[in-house]
């Protein structure tokens, strides 16, 4: 499994190219897991097995991309207070899933599109104790955006300077970012931004999927640290329960003045009105505390009852496969907004969209 990190290494920080000749890295690496310092550095990489790491290089990280037999890529930032074997133990289960949703074809959709799933693995902390790994955790992601946003430019310049060749990359490119990675890719976003003006108004990805994200349910307003988040994606999809646990005590740890802070997974957004017509807000209050008993808050992989992907995994997977957001059609019951941006997630919705 490839994957992109800003962990700490214990073999320090890569090292340059001799002058003169052609840099191809490859060495063994291992995470300092005490150390939850954000480097502002990104290290690409390739895990073959537990605790088996080689650092590749963005170089031969790309090639790899191109080379995948895959149609679409989908970055996994995970969420607070876990380690990369926990990260990836999250990351191969989405891809089995998602490779079963392939090819089973479970929604019956024409297109049906092979997805990789690439972790970014940011420091969470390593002490014992949730509070605190809670409040360290979101220096540390806050911190990430410096690296993520680096990894990105670097990736747009190789997209354009590939878009030349006669057998360009072609791969769509899509986010899945769960309850505290959400601080990473708005922090990353809001960077790219401010130092790159000139890549801020590309549509980078297709998708954009926000699952108990666990920042303020304005994030994703124009004039909000959030806002460039639409402005780079085609389409971004927020996943909330109202009765999300985690959230709750989120929301009270996070008071901004004499106001506690609403969560985006919580809620969804604050104001429909007020953010960009390609953000819609799905909520998943019928199921998230059957998935995730008793605190509602993973609930983005799968059916614990059956081991089948999930209904969140399976309308992502629709928009996947379409570039399109499935809503319950106007014409179902209850429904009087043709153009509406919300659902309410069921197994019935999902059937009828």
């Amino acid at each position: 499994m490839l994957f992109i990190t800003n962990r700490v290494l214990e073999q320090g920080l890569t090292p340059l190219p001799t002058e003169g000749t052609e840099f191809r890295l490859a060495r063994s690496v291992n995470f300092v897991l005490a150390n939850n310092q954000a480097e502002q550095s990104f290290y690409c990489c390739r895990r073959s097995g537990p605790f088996d790491y080689i650092e590749i290089g963005s170089t031969n990280l790309f090639d790899e991309i191109k080379a995948l037999k895959a149609d679409q890529l989908l970055f996994y930032i995970h969420g607070y207070s876990m380690l990369p074997e926990q990260v990836f133990e999250h990351a191969e289960r989405l891809q089995r899933l998602l490779d079963r949703l392939q090819a089973s074809n479970q929604v019956g959709l024409l297109k049906n599109p092979k997805i990789v799933v690439i972790p970014l693995i940011w420091p969470c902390d390593n002490d014992f104790g949730k509070v605190k790994d809670y409040f360290d955790d979101q220096k540390a992601a806050d911190a990430s955006g410096t690296a993520y946003m680096r990894f990105l430019q670097k990736f747009l310049s190789w997209r354009e300077s590939n878009s030349t060749l006669d057998n360009p990359c072609l791969k769509r490119v899509n986010i899945l970012s769960y309850s505290m990675g959400n601080r990473v890719l708005r922090s990353a976003l809001q960077l790219s931004a401010k130092y790159y003006p000139q890549n801020s108004l590309g549509l980078l990805f297709r998708n954009v999927f926000m699952p108990a994200a666990d920042v303020i349910n304005e994030s994703l307003n124009p004039d909000q640290a959030g806002g460039m988040i639409p402005a780079m994606s085609r389409n971004v999809v927020v996943y909330y329960a109202a009765d999300d646990l985690a959230l709750r005590a989120s929301k009270i740890a996070n008071v901004d003045g004499p106001v506690a802070s609403r969560r985006l997974g919580h809620t969804g957004p604050e104001n429909m009105n007020k953010v960009p017509r390609n953000v819609y807000a799905i909520d998943c209050d019928d199921f998230n505390n059957i998935y995730d008993d008793p605190l509602g808050h993973s609930y983005f992989l799968d059916d614990p009852r059956t081991g089948e992907p999930g209904l969140l995994l399976r309308h992502a997977w629709a928009c996947l496969c379409t570039g399109r957001v499935p809503i319950t059609p106007s014409f179902m019951p209850g429904r009087s907004d043709p153009n509406s941006r919300t659902e309410i997630l069921n197994e019935q919705n999902l059937l009828n969209t």
